[in-house]
C-alpha cells in the first residue's frame, strides 16, 4: 500500500506571500514526476485513485491551487488567475527539484498545464487535458457561474454531497466515490455547519470572463509536447467541434468517456488505464 505524504511551499503573489500545499505519492527520490491539477472549485484529493495507481512509476504530486483545499486564500481576490497559478506551479516544481514533469489537468488544471507547456523551455514533457480544450465556451462559463462563489451552509455532509451531485455531471460514480469527492472539498465550521472548502473569492475574476468564449488557441498552438485529451461525451465545456479542431495538431490523441459530462473524475481503471498507457508509451 502506497503511503501518501504532504508537502508545501511559500509562494509570492502581488499582495504578499501565501502557502500552497499538496499531497504526494510514490518514491520521493524518483526523478519521474507526475503533477495532477484539479478543477475550479475542487482540490488535489480528487486524484487519490489515479495517484496511487501511478505511484509505481512516478512521484505523483497533487497540489491544492491557492484558495482551495488546504492551501492559503489570497488576500486580494483579483489575484485568483493564471499568472499567480503559473508562478505557484513553478515554485512548487522548484521545491520538488523537478526539472521535467508530466502533467494531468482537469478543467482549470488542464488550462494551467497548457499554459505551462506552451512556454519556452517548458518542463512539461507530456500533457493530459481532462475535459478542457483550446476554447472555453461562454455557455459552459455561464453554467459554472451559477454556483461558483456561493457559500451555502449545510446541516450535514450528506446535504453538501447532494448539492455537489446536483451541479456536478461527473458520470456514473458509486456512493463511496461520491463521498470521497465530497468529504475532501468540505469543512465543518465552528457553528457546526458544513461548507465547501474553497474561497468564494475565486469567483471574482472568473465571473468577469463569462461575457464571451475564452480563446486559448495561441497557447494551444504553442504546445509542442504529446497531448492526450479526455472528453466526457456529454460535456458542454469541451464540445465535439472544439475537440475536432484540436485533433488537427500533430501529436494529439483523444478518448471519449461515455455517459459523462464535465468532467470525468478518473476514478475507475478504464480512465486511469488510458492515461497510464499514454504516459508510459
Amino acid at each position: 500500500m502506497t503511503v501518501m505524504r504532504e508537502g508545501s511551499v511559500l509562494c509570492l503573489d502581488p499582495h504578499g506571500f501565501h502557502r500552497i500545499r499538496w499531497t504526494e505519492w510514490g518514491d520521493p527520490q524518483n526523478p519521474r514526476v507526475l503533477v495532477c491539477a484539479h478543477g475550479l472549485t475542487r482540490c488535489g484529493r480528487d486524484f487519490d485513485y489515479l495517484a496511487e495507481r501511478m505511484s509505481d512509476e512516478y512521484r505523483v504530486v497533487c497540489p491544492d491551487t491557492a484558495g482551495r483545499g488546504r492551501s492559503d486564500w489570497l488576500a486580494d481576490k483579483n489575484d485568483y488567475g493564471y499568472p499567480v497559478y503559473c508562478a505557484d506551479a513553478a515554485a512548487m516544481l522548484a521545491a520538488l527539484g523537478a526539472e521535467r514533469v508530466d502533467w494531468v489537468g482537469t478543467s482549470m488544471g488542464g488550462i494551467l498545464g497548457m499554459l505551462l507547456a506552451a512556454q519556452p523551455r517548458t518542463p512539461v514533457a507530456k500533457l493530459v487535458l481532462n475535459d478542457v480544450g483550446s476554447v472555453v465556451p461562454k455557455a459552459s462559463l455561464e453554467r459554472i457561474a451559477q454556483y461558483v462563489g456561493l457559500a451555502p451552509a449545510f446541516e450535514s455532509l450528506e446535504q453538501l454531497e447532494a448539492a455537489m451531485r446536483s451541479v456536478s455531471p461527473f458520470g456514473e460514480l458509486s456512493a463511496a466515490q461520491w463521498r470521497h469527492l465530497a468529504v475532501h472539498v468540505a469543512r465543518r465550521g465552528e457553528d457546526g455547519k458544513w461548507r465547501f472548502h474553497y474561497d468564494p473569492g475565486v469567483a471574482v475574476p472568473f465571473k468577469g470572463a463569462v461575457h464571451a468564449d475564452i480563446d486559448l488557441s495561441p497557447w494551444w498552438n504553442a504546445v509542442r509536447s504529446p497531448v492526450l485529451i479526455l472528453r466526457g461525451d456529454a460535456s458542454d465545456l469541451l464540445t465535439p467541434d472544439i475537440l475536432e479542431r484540436m485533433l488537427e495538431r500533430p501529436g494529439t490523441q483523444a478518448v471519449e468517456v461515455p455517459r459523462t459530462g464535465h468532467a470525468p473524475m478518473l476514478l475507475d481503471d478504464d480512465q486511469v488505464g488510458v492515461i497510464r498507457d499514454f504516459l508510459l508509451a
